[in-house]
């Protein structure tokens, strides 16, 4: 490589690296290039991020990607049959092709997680900083319902959620999020309690700076990068936890190529015509290790201890 091509690369690689940073900008930047560092260096991590960025592109074109339609089969030439050349994944019960299903399924997976990140995430976010800054009663009464949401299983009050608020995938999205949002209030709170001591807040206090201000400006960005891997992690949860609901008819309704639906409407046929429920199986379970994946490298490259 010429050498007129690696200055540039290390001169960047030294104005991201510097210790002693001239703007916010360079700051920023600097931080976000040692994490990515840290994140590359993980190959599984990496790994688990090529599968939800392929995940992503495959919602966005499924249409496109998909060699049939989901919705449409021919019950007398199609039904049932194995996988092939022309049906790579089989067909199920009414002769349509399972790799379409699949793919376009794949879609509402991807709106479940994203609804659900978008609700759960800023409102336990919330709810931990304020609790963890104001004290007092307000903290005792917000951790007092965080309590009660947590002593249920999250499947179960996902489940009455959505028998009062009926079937569909939004009503599914807003279930899920109503039961997620207690351990990311969880670990805001406890950030929060061990910055709200600090030398930088004490400063921001004596220039006059209202509650709320402190809450929203100083400690809520420095709480989320803990919220942002729990969210990770916790995807493989909340997509079982969707694919459950799909299964038990409450999710996605027909003909909706759900992925949990899919598996429902394998069942039936899973002794003899395995490939209707196991090509949806296998999408969740390689979803799911992804987001654990990507979730697990997130949390090394965004741990202060590991990158001090």
């Amino acid at each position: 490589m010429k050498p007129s091509t690696v200055a540039p690369a290390q001169s960047l690689h030294q104005w991201l690296m510097s210790e002693r940073p001239q703007s916010r900008r360079q700051a920023s930047l600097g931080r976000a290039y040692s994490a990515w560092r840290g994140f590359a260096r993980n190959r599984l991590a990496l790994l688990g991020l090529v599968i939800v960025l392929a995940l992503i592109l495959i919602a966005l074109f499924a249409e496109r990607l998909a060699p049939y339609s989901a919705y449409i089969g021919d019950l007398r030439n199609t039904r049932l049959l194995a996988p092939s050349m022309a049906h790579w994944f089989g067909t199920d019960d009414q002769g349509r092709d399972i790799l379409s299903r699949v793919l376009v399924g794949s879609r509402i997976t991807l709106t479940v997680v994203l609804l659900v990140a978008v609700l759960a995430a800023p409102i336990g976010l919330l709810v931990g900083t304020v609790a963890g800054y104001a004290g007092g009663w307000v903290d005792a009464v917000l951790m007092r319902i965080t309590d009660i949401f947590l002593a249920f299983p999250k499947l179960i009050l996902a489940l009455a959620f959505v028998a009062a608020l009926g079937p569909g995938i939004a009503n599914a999205a807003l279930a899920i999020a109503i039961t997620s949002w207690p351990p990311y209030a969880r670990i805001a709170r406890a950030e929060t309690l061990t910055l709200k001591h600090s030398d930088f807040i004490a400063a921001v206090q004596l220039l006059g700076a209202s509650p709320w201000r402190i809450v929203l400006r100083h400690i809520m960005p420095l709480c989320l990068s803990s919220v942002i891997v729990r969210v990770t992690l916790d995807m493989a949860g909340i997509i079982l936890t969707a694919a459950g609901l799909g299964f038990l008819g409450l999710g996605a309704q027909p003909p909706m190529p759900e992925w949990g639906a899919l598996i429902a409407n394998g069942r039936l046929y899973v002794l003899d015509q395995w490939w209707v429920a196991a090509a949806p199986g296998a999408a969740i379970f390689i979803v799911s290790l992804a987001f654990n994946l990507l979730g697990d490298g997130l949390r090394d490259a965004l741990d202060p201890k590991d990158n001090a």
